[in-house]
This record gives structure tokens, sequence and C-alpha cells, in this order.
């Protein structure tokens, strides 16, 4: 895999330079993309199957639900092939765009992740 730095931001304190972030450009092989391609997959399901988990519970007891991925991995052998982490973060995702809508109403109620969403993120895991 071929990468590239294309974006650094710095913040000069003082004397000193400190680095706040760099962006990097990614080219990876044909196997790596199926990975890519995979781990994304797995996390928009995971996603979207945990808020429509915490929808209906909400529908049908008024209390909210605190559910991980871990009992999804019985059903769908194949979320075992991706990283567990990967799989915990769309969790952690999904648990902070809740505490945000309850915090603010106005920011609204947290979204079912769209395949054709262009935007493909998720924090690094290595």
């Amino acid at each position: 895999m071929k990468v590239r730095i294309i974006g650094q931001r710095f913040d000069i304190i003082g004397t000193m330079k400190k680095n706040l972030a760099n962006k990097y450009l990614i080219y990876p092989n044909a196997e790596q993309q199926v990975l890519f391609a995979k781990a994304f997959g797995c996390t928009r399901f995971v996603y979207n199957t945990l808020l429509d988990e915490k929808k209906k519970h909400y529908e049908e007891t008024g209390k909210t639900l605190r559910n991980t991925p871990a009992h999804l991995k019985a059903d769908y052998e194949w979320l075992k092939e991706v990283d567990s982490l990967a799989l915990s973060n769309a969790q952690l995702q999904l648990e902070t765009a809740f505490r945000n809508f309850f915090r603010d109403k106005s920011i609204g109620y947290p979204r079912f992740k769209s395949k054709k969403d262009p935007k493909h993120s998720s924090p690094p895991t290595w």
C-alpha cells in the first residue's frame, strides 16, 4: 500500500511547533480494497442494526437500550471476518449520536447510514 501525506496542521506555541493533525491519502492494493469494503459494509450494518434495535425497544418500553455488537456475531458469521474494534467503533458512534440528540434536540434523531453516502470514515485501529 502506498501512503502519501496530503496535509498537515501545526500550532505554534511560543518557540515550539506542535503537530495537530496529518491527512493521508492511501493507495491500497486489490486485497486491501476488499478488506476496506468489508470493514465499511460491516460497520454500516452494525450501526443500522443497533439503531433499529434501540428504536424498536424505545417504542415498546419507553426506555433506552444499551446494546453491543457482540450478539450480532452469533447470527451473522461474516461479521467475524472484520476487526472487532471497527464494529465497536460503530457502537460508540451511535452512542455519541444519541448523547448529542438528548443534549440538543435541534441536532435531530440519529439517522441510518446509507450505502450511497460517499463519506466512508472509520477511526484507525492499528
